[in-house]
This record gives structure tokens, sequence and C-alpha cells, in this order.
């Protein structure tokens, strides 16, 4: 177990660490993508904020207005100078919480449309991979990226984009109307975008590598409680409580030190800016003051600006917070990035060729000159060849590592061969469309995997639409019913997580059944009975001569149990065939399945 382990942590993700360096274009082009389609929403959003800050932007121009001409106007007896700014004041104040709450309430309802595309997309995409990429990938990353990442992306665009956005806004409409105002008073508050354009960015630069550090600081942490919850029998059985627990703190420690620097970079740039403002506000005090002592600017001016530099810096504290987060939500779209830019390795055909009418029970197989090998360049299939007519029940045995798992991987188009090709009768599969495909080919593994849901649901994945007459009829045709018939909640009891309810061999037979209800041309049953004991592989095998009956199969066992009901039996060894003929004849022959054979006879003893 430690070994498996060690071999585990030292091996290479398929999700690399170190992103590409465009990573951070692609994820923008993805971002433009996805709003694409709510753009005139967006349009919106960004003029109700723009009129959001230019509002804010007025209110002390008009404080200044009735201080240095209403009061006076108002002592000489003209209230109505006086009250026409007040009463602007108010329904200016009115109309920023009127913008304010609809940028609000668009902003998040054009965010959760954004995310229900981005998540749909990604998890379409993830299921449309190929085998190849979920055999080197960890389910973990992938649970990463649909929640810890979507979190943070979703977080960013339903509360700190609108801080965001109106913050830019009430800034760049106030640097205007200080221009505009006292273009003496406003350099002295431009001088102190000097040092804030370089704080800024030398933070900006900092907190883009600090979170990506912590996204994928975090994506470990959740990959080590994936994999810990989903072994937990080995993981009690090995007593690895402790060595995983070691783990996940190394992991929550890389994660703790990314996230302190995260926010020692924050508390670095907000009291930057803090002081920046403060040393701003000093500045504009003391110059504004000797010009009112010069009386070139008057008293209500130097308010307006006083005012006007607080809500410049005001909005600093929200906009720090708003570009951790726009940075944290950067990272965590990078990598969802990576993840959509992956291309299956297995590619459906753009015109695609149908296979012809069904002559008879099942359909003609044939390897043509067939190579293959993985990722790691290590050829598994060398210039292989096997012709198997419609009907025909192949059973395939050999030594682990013969090639038997890969041989029905490429029939059923799990993986294309490097060269040569697999066809069904006559057809390149590379030329059929995917679901002609899963029509016509359908494997069932050891793992007999059932989802969470009833009996009739796991049985009817084989034919969605089937009818609950025919769905009972599969169940019956594999000797399932009388089990059913027992159960409280008949076919709507629940399995429960992983078909935990039912024995290894009750969730070999739902496979059964749900294979049956398909009813495809080429049945595949990869090691359908290694994990059974005597009494289920029992009814497993009467079901078999059911489930076979018409078609083309092909039976990869150890046990040879399942062997005896083949037609045919081939002998693989290092991806070539050493032996193929009937089951009577090779043990006659005394070849290496006549041994094979002699030792299960012995076992069975």
């Amino acid at each position: 177990m430690s070994g498996a382990t060690d071999a585990q942590d030292s091996r290479s993700p398929h999700e690399p660490d170190e992103l590409p360096p465009d990573i951070a274009a692609r994820a923008r082009r993805l971002l433009l993508d996805l709003v694409r389609p709510e753009r005139t929403g967006y349009v919106i959003v960004i003029a109700v904020m723009v009129a959001f800050g230019v509002a804010n932007a007025a209110g002390p121009a008009l404080i200044a207005q009735a201080m240095d001409h209403g009061i006076p106007a108002a002592i000489a007896g003209n209230m109505r100078a006086l009250v026409v700014p007040m009463t602007l004041f108010l329904l200016l104040t009115l109309l920023i919480g009127v913008l304010d709450f609809w940028g609000t309430r668009m902003t998040g309802t054009l965010a959760q449309r954004l995310m229900v595309a981005l998540r749909r997309r990604l998890f379409d995409h993830v299921q449309r991979l190929g085998i190849a990429y979920h055999e080197r990938s960890t389910s973990g990353r992938l649970v990463a990226r649909q929640t810890s990442d979507m979190e943070n992306i979703q977080t960013f665009l339903t509360g700190s984009l609108v801080e965001l956005v109106a913050g830019l806004s009430m800034m760049g409409a106030i640097a205007v109307t200080l221009l505009v105002m006292d273009l003496r008073l406003a350099i002295v508050v431009f001088l102190g975008f000097i040092p804030l354009l370089w704080v800024s960015i030398a933070s900006n630069r900092a907190q883009r590598r600090n979170q990506r550090r912590t996204r994928t600081a975090i994506a470990k942490v959740i990959v080590q409680i994936v994999e810990t919850l989903g072994g937990i029998r080995a993981v009690q059985s090995f007593r690895r409580e402790s060595h995983n627990l070691d783990r996940i703190d190394a992991e929550d420690d890389e994660y703790r030190r990314a996230t302190t620097s995260s926010l020692f970079n924050v508390a670095w740039f907000a009291a930057s800016t803090r002081l920046i403002a403060s040393l701003s506000t000093a500045a504009v005090l003391l110059v504004g003051g000797w010009l009112v002592m010069q009386e070139t600017v008057q008293v209500g001016m130097l308010t307006a600006f006083l005012l006007y530099v607080r809500r410049f810096y005001g909005p600093l504290d929200s906009l720090v917070q708003a570009i951790t987060m726009y940075q944290s939500a950067s990272a965590a779209l990078e990598k969802v990035t990576v993840v959509l830019d992956a291309a299956p390795e297995v590619v459906e055909p753009a015109s695609p060729t149908h296979l012809p009418p069904r002559a008879g029970g099942g359909r003609a197989i044939e390897f043509a000159d067939v190579e293959f090998s993985y990722a790691d360049g290590e050829t598994v299939l060398p210039c292989f060849d096997l012709a198997i007519p419609a009907g025909q029940t192949v059973a395939v045995v050999g030594q682990t590592g013969a090639g038997k798992s890969t041989l029905v991987k490429l029939l059923t188009r799990f993986y294309d061969p490097t060269a040569g090709r697999v066809t069904l009768d006559g057809v390149d599969l590379r030329r059929l469309a995917d679901a002609e495909l899963r029509e016509s080919a359908v494997m069932v593994t050891q793992e007999s995997y059932l989802f969470g849901g009833s009996i009739a649901e796991n049985i009817r994945l084989g034919r969605p639409g089937a009818t609950d007459a025919q769905m009972r009829a599969a169940a019956e045709a594999v000797g399932l019913a009388p089990f059913i018939s027992r159960l409280p909640d008949g076919y709507d009891t629940d399995v429960r997580k992983r078909g935990g309810r039912l024995s290894s061999g009750q969730r070999q037979l739902v496979s059964f059944a749900r294979a049956f209800l398909a009813d495809p041309d080429v049945l595949v049953l990869d090691e359908a009975t290694a994990h059974l004991d005597i009494p289920s592989e029992r009814l497993v095998q009467e079901a078999l001569s059911t489930v076979l009956e018409g078609r083309t199969a092909i039976i990869i066992a150890h046990r040879l149990s399942t062997v005896e009901i083949a037609d045919r039996v081939l002998v693989l060894d290092r991806g070539r065939i050493v032996e193929d003929d009937a089951p009577a004849v090779l043990i006659e022959a005394g070849g290496r399945f006549a041994r094979l054979h002699a030792a299960w006879e012995e076992s069975r003893v």
C-alpha cells in the first residue's frame, strides 16, 4: 500500500501546477465568450455604474455651491439660492440609491446566468473528455474546478464586480470634476497617483502569483479529501488515517502559507493606499488653505475638494477587496480554462457513416493491423489482427498486462488505435457517430457501478425511454426479479450510494439487466465476475446465457467459468494472440489455455 502511495505521490499530475504562459489571455477569451450572449445586459450595467459614479461626483459640487453662494444669498434674503442646490443634493442621493440597487440586482442576475453557462460547459466538456484524460487526472482536481473555483468566480461576479466598476466609475468622474473645478488643487491630488500607481502595479503582480498559488494549494487539499473519502474502506483497513492526516496537514500548511502571503499583500496595499490618501488630504488642506488665505479659492470649494479626496480614496478599501477577489477569480478561471482547453483524444466524425442493417445476430468485428500504445509510449498491441464473425462469443484470457482490457477499450472506442483500424460490420469505428456506437456496443465491467436512486432507474440507464414492462422484462430475463420482489419497495427500492444496499452479485445482475434492456449488437464483459462469490457467480452465469443470445460477445475473465460458454478462446501474451480455437480443442492441445484450465479445475476442487 505504501509503495503504491509513494508511486502516486511521485507521478506528474495531468493538470500541471505551472500553468502555460498565455493562460491569462486564454482565460480572458473564455470570459468574453461567456459574456457575449449577455453583452446587452452588461452594457446596461456599465451605463448604470457610470451614472452611479457621475452622480456621486456631483454631490460635493452641490455642497460647494450651497456654501459659497447659497448661504450668503440666503443671509441676504434669497432662500432660493440655497434651497435649489440642497434639493438637487437630496434628489441626487435618491438617484444614487436607485442606481446602486439596479446595478447590484442586474449584476447578480447576469452573473448567475454566466455561472450556469460556465458550469454547464465545464461539466459537459469533462464528460466528453476521453478515458485517457480521466485515467491521468485526479477526480479531486475536477471537483475543485466545479466547486471551489466556481465559488470564487461567482463571488467576484455577484459582489466584488459591482464594487470594482462602481469604485472605478466614481474615481474617474471625480478626477474629471476636480480638473474642472480647480486645476491647481487637482494637480495636488493627482500627484498622489504616482505612488498609488506604483503600489497598485506591484500589488497586482504579487496578488496574481499569490492567488494562483492559493488555487493550486486548495485544489490539492480537495484532492486529498476526495481520494481519502472515496477509498475510506482501504484507509481504515490499512490504518492509513495518521498518514492521510499528515498529508492533509502538509497540504493545509501550504494553503495557509499561500493565503497568509496573499493577506500580507492585501494589508500592505491597504496600508499604502491609506497613507497616500492621508498625505493627499493633508496636501490639499495645506495648499487649499494657503489659496483661501490668498482669496483665490473659496472655503466651499476647499471643502468640496476635501470631500472629493475622501470620496476618491474612500472606495480604495473596497477596491482592495474587489481586486483581491478579481485575482482569485482570475486564478480560478485560469484553472477552469486549462480543463476546457484539454482536447478529447477521441473525436466524433464530422460526417459519420451509418452501420448497415443488421442481417442476423450481432455484428462482425475486425482488428486490422492495429497498433496501440498509451501516453507513456509503451506499445501494448503490436500489429494486432483479429476477425470475429457476427454472433460469435469469444473469450479472451491471458496474464495481467497481456492487453485484454486494451482490446475491449479499442472496440468500445474509449481509445483510438495508434495505427490500423477497428471495424464493426466493415465500418471503421472512427467513422461512426458516438451515439450509434454506444447503441451497438455495450460494456459491462467488474465495477458494476450503480448510481444513487432506485433499481428501476439504474436498469433504465440501458434505455432511458423504456416502459415499465420493458424494464421489468429485462430484470426477469437475467434472474433479478425474484430478489427485487422480496424488497419492501420493489423496483423503487433506493440502492443507496454506489449500490451499497445490494451485494456484488446483485449489482452485477442489475448491470446485466441494464445491458439486456439496451439490446446492443455487441456485448463486452470485462472481468464481469471477478469480484463475485460462488453463489453470485452462478446467478451471473445463468444470466449470461440469456444476455448473450443473438449478439456478438467478447468476454474477458480470469475465472474460466465464464469461458465455458464461449465458442472460441483467445490467449493473449504481450499483445499477441498465441492460441486461438474452441475451448475443448485448446484443452486437448495441452498448451497455455490447457494449463490455465487445469489450474482452475484444481482450485475448484
